[in-house]
């Protein structure tokens, strides 16, 4: 086993109340890709810190390899100084770098180098500390948050980047896909501890739930083990005779540890305020367009959004996915064409920007909207507190200004205040920065179960595949002229039906090229049958999805019994990578399955 070249140990830290960290460890060896995961709060950032050798603990082991050479991922870097972009980038170089990392990196992330930095906006400021980072190739890479304020492509390419690099990467992020792609190892902090799983983010949620388990089950062993020492203390013979006083010591640090453990941070718990039932026709949209100067945003379009509808929009930076937002929720009048919203409207939105929130205002004033201490939820009559409880925030909070809130605490906290209002149509831009796990996992039921209508922008492919009944993109992913397509389904479903859709044109390019004294087809035959192969694929592929659901679901069946990894963690994790393995098949079988299936219904007409 290699040696590490950068280790915490039992690191301790407390700003004044109740630990942040009690004994957290983290280990880098070279060539390692970790995902740091933990509720918003947890200290995350903090131990990345002192990792970077930016915050110093208050007691603990801290050893980084005297050659080794550590790059840190800053929120809001210090461009003091510099006159462009570029420079404030090769800054970031040591002596035997190539330079052109840094004019490489800056074309993938949207940025020309000459940019004026006093001039950037939050994201882009994001994008230039990424390739200053990124450049030197480090042998240790710290990344806290990478993928906000980047577009879905920009995300696909930064995945490629970390999953070929040198170095070794410590990342936080809120995106489940790009976790899993990245990381193979996970450290889990909770409740100021660290623990390490050496497999990817895909396994966490499973591995987090048995240790969770396995805790609450050695918490009732240990109840009903002071319930019997109290029995002998009280009735035993012996007891009676003299005291024990091992045994009695044993007893006392049996009641220490079981008054002082502390369980896992609630999860939030919320639904959306009912309003009275919008229209069947939500939005109707005939042929609108925009343009602004000579460039077309958007060329005619035309879409209906009926009541129920959970519909996702996709695509790069700059490709005008706000501005169509707008337009269908009627904030902005088309060129041309019409734009008619229905009956009963009762409309919610979260600004990605959280331009919503003023940074004096305290958190009881911003939720009830400086109407005393109560507000109506559900025609209910709550208390603030009360109702900041459900969504992880304590009563001492209550009075706080909003500007000492993190990140994924103001998300929170917007989150609650729309969930507190009567709606029916949720209009949710970019809803997914700076949540946790669990809170996404919240928002994800949320917008799954909700009765009403959902539009909702989002870069989190994972988010939109589990929410999203249809998907609105450009029809030119890569170079947006203002046409835009909606297909059935979530993300990776519109990435199949759009690479169907490439290889048929491509198909019919090159049967467009042939000479045209190639033999007509026979009157009333097709141009195009399927090969007696894709014939075969097609009959056949359905029965080996029903195989592999079947081995799969065998294999959860096991996987239930809440004492498996403690009891066999080698039996566990062999399980967990045999399911990884046929998941992946079924996956390539369904996608295969639906481009012969989608050919088929053309071919026939």
């Amino acid at each position: 086993m290699a040696p590490p070249i950068l280790k915490l140990d039992d690191i301790f830290l407390s700003f004044g109340g109740a630990p942040l960290l009690a004994g957290a460890s983290l280990q880098i060896e070279a060539g390692d890709k970790i995902c740091l995961v933990g509720r918003n709060g947890s200290g995350k950032s903090t131990l990345l810190k002192i990792a970077a050798g930016l915050v110093e603990a208050q007691s603990g082991e801290v050893f980084r390899h005297p050659s080794s050479t550590v790059r840190y991922l800053e929120q809001a870097p210090d461009f003091a100084g510099f006159n462009t972009v570029q420079a404030y980038a090769e800054a970031g170089l040591g002596p035997g770098d190539d330079p052109y990392r840094v004019t490489y990196l800056l074309s993938h992330l949207g940025l020309t180098g000459d940019e004026d930095p006093r001039m950037l906006s939050g994201g882009e400021s994001r994008r230039v500390a990424l390739a200053r980072v990124m450049a030197p190739e480090p042998d240790i890479l710290l990344l806290d948050e990478p993928t906000n304020h980047l577009d879905l492509p920009t995300i696909e390419w930064l995945e490629g980047e970390l999953q070929k690099t040198r170095s070794a990467l410590v990342l936080i992020s809120h995106d489940r896909r790009f976790l899993e792609k990245v990381s193979t190892a996970t450290v889990w902090l909770d409740r100021g501890t660290s623990r390490r799983l050496d497999r990817g983010f895909a396994h966490f949620e499973a591995w987090r739930d048995q240790v969770l388990e396995a805790e609450e089950l050695e918490q009732h062993k240990l109840g009903k083990s002071i319930e019997r020492e109290e029995h002998w203390l009280r009735y035993g013979v012996t007891a009676r005779r003299k005291r024990n006083m091992r045994r009695l010591g044993e007893l006392q640090t049996m009641r220490s540890n079981y008054r002082g453990h502390k369980g896992p941070q609630g999860t939030v718990q919320a639904t959306v305020s009912d309003a009275q039932e919008s229209g069947k026709l939500v939005i109707e949209a005939d042929k609108i367009t925009k343009s602004f100067g000579e460039r077309a945003i958007v060329t005619p379009f035309s879409i209906r959004v009926h009541r129920g509808d959970c519909i996702g929009l996709v695509g790069p930076n700059g490709a005008g996915k706000t501005t169509l937002l707008k337009m269908l929720t009627g904030q902005l009048a088309p060129d041309s064409g019409t734009v008619k919203l229905g009956t009963n409207l009762e409309i919610a939105t979260l600004d990605q920007k959280r331009e919503d929130l003023d940074p004096e205002d305290t958190l009881a004033n911003y939720l009830t909207d400086g109407r005393g201490e109560n507000l109506l939820v559900n025609g209910e009559q709550r208390h603030v507190t009360g109702y900041m409880k459900e969504f992880l925030f304590q009563p001492e909070q209550a009075r706080t200004p909003i500007r000492n809130l993190s990140g994924g605490e103001r998300a929170r906290l917007m989150l609650a205040r729309i969930l507190s209002r009567p709606t029916n149509l949720l209009i949710l831009d970019e809803p997914t920065n700076d949540l946790d796990i669990e809170t996404l996992d919240l928002l994800q039921e949320i917008v799954a179960g909700f009765p009403g209508t959902v539009i909702l922008v989002s870069h989190d492919r994972d988010f939109l595949d589990r929410t999203v009944t249809s998907t609105i993109a450009p029809a030119v992913p890569d170079a947006p002229d203002g046409r835009w397509i909606e297909y059935a389904g979530g993300y990776s479903d519109m990435l199949v039906q759009r690479k169907g859709a490439l290889e048929e044109r491509r198909k019919a390019e090159k049967a467009a090229e042939k000479p045209k004294t190639q033999e007509a087809p026979a009157p009333g035959s097709s141009k195009v049958k399927l090969s007696f192969k894709q014939k075969f694929a097609l009959e056949n592929l359905p029965k080996e999805m029903a195989k592999a659901e079947a081995e799969i679901a065998k294999r959860e069946q096991v996987m239930a019994d809440p004492n498996l990894f403690t009891r066999d963690p080698a039996a566990f994790n062999r399980l967990a990578s045999e399911m990884e393995k046929l998941r992946a098949g079924l996956t390539k079988m369904e996608e295969e399955w639906l481009e012969l299936e989608m050919l088929r219904e053309e071919l026939e007409g």
